[in-house]
């Protein structure tokens, strides 16, 4: 038993930590980050920007250059800010320490510490470019631009790291196996010693989006999507993951931890969804987007990690604040954005401090839905399968959080003792407990909202307005 002076204090600390799961939002979002790109010409002066994203729960924005109107409109802001030396700047800053430090001299010092840079990205997917000359050079140009960076007394307050695409990695299915294809072992190794020594992550670009594209099944989707799904056995680890961005997340951790790098952080870049696509990009929707970010945010704001990293979220830049309309390729390259130019958003994945999400254009599971401020329940469509029903029965009682006790033997809603009974009451508790979003009413089309409450005798459906 623990001495009586020590009791008031474990009282308090309970408290804090009761008041921090219950309301999240009270503390820092510090993870929550966004890619502010620019290869656009109608993009809103760099002062509405900043105003927008104080507006936000974005703590973090990473910029693709140095745009010095855009640091400067970030100062005072508290808002870091992520700055990149292009991959055409590597050969300068990677042959002559004093191209370093002028490129330090012109980007940083001049806005920090009002504008508060926190991590100079030197190039983008590097290797990945093929390129050997430049490969060779970028560990070069980013020892240079840290010595650079510590000649003006900011090392350890802005440090140093690259971008990696996923293609890094020669396996990921399962996490488990997660390792570097070797044509680039020897130079992720001198990288990763490199950013031990400096204390900066390795930023990779995790897109549960082209996974689906290239296994475009409806489970993939709600797999993708953070939706209730049977999940996915790591036959390796024997972890059961629920969603593709802790897979694809937790294969770039085991491939760190497999060649002894277990100190060194994650920081997920870019991840997103489009909006919009070509009539060939399978599952490019306003739906599938707004579901992906949505569900990407609550998941980061649960701080329930992934299966190898639990209790903390990854550092995590969404991908795109604006679309850039200038860029080339496939539609849905140019419709990635979070908000439009005239700064009102293109679809609500409850990134405002004053929204709690928008009614959808329509519910993925096109059951309509009741007017706002309206109760709502969700429900299990007519038709849906025992596998159906069982499957997002076991998916809801098996997170974090919700309690399934009355659905126990004696509970209030054990009885009727079916499984359309449970798997109902199941849904309905999700939806109520993910912020009632109309996408988590959708246990792959499966359910709808309804605004008929199906509480029975002393069985109560939670339930309210939106």
């Amino acid at each position: 038993m623990p001495p009586t002076f020590l009791l008031p204090l474990a009282a308090a600390f309970l408290l804090l930590l009761l008041l921090h799961l219950h309301f999240p939002f009270a503390s820092s979002q510090s993870y929550i980050g966004v890619n502010y790109g620019q290869v656009a010409d109608n993009l809103p002066p760099p002062a509405a920007t900043a105003k927008l994203l104080q507006s936000t729960a974005v703590q973090k924005v990473r910029l693709y250059g140095a745009d010095p109107a855009i640091i400067r409109a970030l100062a005072n802001t508290g808002i870091g800010i992520v700055i990149g030396a292009a991959n055409g700047d590597i050969p300068a800053l990677a042959s002559d320490p004093n191209s370093a430090g002028q490129w330090v001299n012109s980007n940083v010092l001049p806005f920090y510490p009002a504008s508060s840079i926190v991590l100079v990205t030197v190039g983008n997917e590097v290797l990945l470019s093929g390129d050997q000359n430049l490969i060779s050079q970028l560990l070069p140009a980013m020892q240079n631009v840290q010595n650079a960076l510590n000649s003006a007394s900011l090392g350890g307050k802005v440090k140093v790291s690259t971008v990696h695409s996923m293609s890094i990695l020669g396996r990921s299915d399962p996490p488990s196996s997660g390792s570097f294809d070797s044509s680039h072992l020897d130079a992720m190794k001198a990288l990763l010693q490199f950013q031990r020594g400096v204390g900066s992550p390795i930023a990779v670009n995790p897109y549960p989006f082209f996974a689906y594209q290239s296994d475009p099944r409806p489970e993939t989707l709600a797999f993708c999507l953070f939706q209730p799904n049977a999940g996915r056995v790591d036959s390796g680890s024997g972890i059961k993951y629920m969603n593709m961005f802790d897979a694809q997340v937790d294969a770039v951790r085991s491939a760190l931890n497999g060649i002894g790098f277990k100190d060194i952080d994650i920081m997920v870049a870019e991840t997103g969804w489009p909006y919009k696509g070509d009539p060939n990009e399978v599952g490019a929707s306003v739906e599938n987007a707004r579901a992906y970010n949505g569900n990407l945010i609550a998941h980061l704001r649960s701080m329930a990690g992934t299966p190898l990293m639990p209790g903390k979220s990854v550092d995590t830049y969404l991908f795109a604040l604006y679309d850039e309309d200038l860029k080339p390729g496939p539609s849905s390259e140019r419709s990635f954005g979070l908000f439009k130019p005239d700064l009102s958003m293109t679809y609500d994945v409850g990134l405002s401090k004053t929204s709690t999400t928008s009614q959808p254009e329509k519910t993925p599971s096109g059951g309509g839905s009741p007017a706002a401020g309206q109760e709502r329940w969700c429900v299990p469509k007519a038709g849906a399968s025992d596998a159906q029903l069982q499957a997002s029965l076991d998916y809801v009682c098996g997170q974090q959080g919700i309690d399934c006790g009355p659905l126990q033997p004696g509970g209030a809603c054990f009885e009727p003792n079916t499984l359309a009974s449970h798997a109902a009451y199941a849904m309905n508790l999700y939806f109520q407990r993910s912020d009632k979003r109309p996408w988590n009413c959708d246990f792959s089309q499966t359910a709808a909202l309804s605004s008929n409450n199906p509480s029975y005798n002393g069985c109560n459906y939670p339930g309210g307005g939106t």
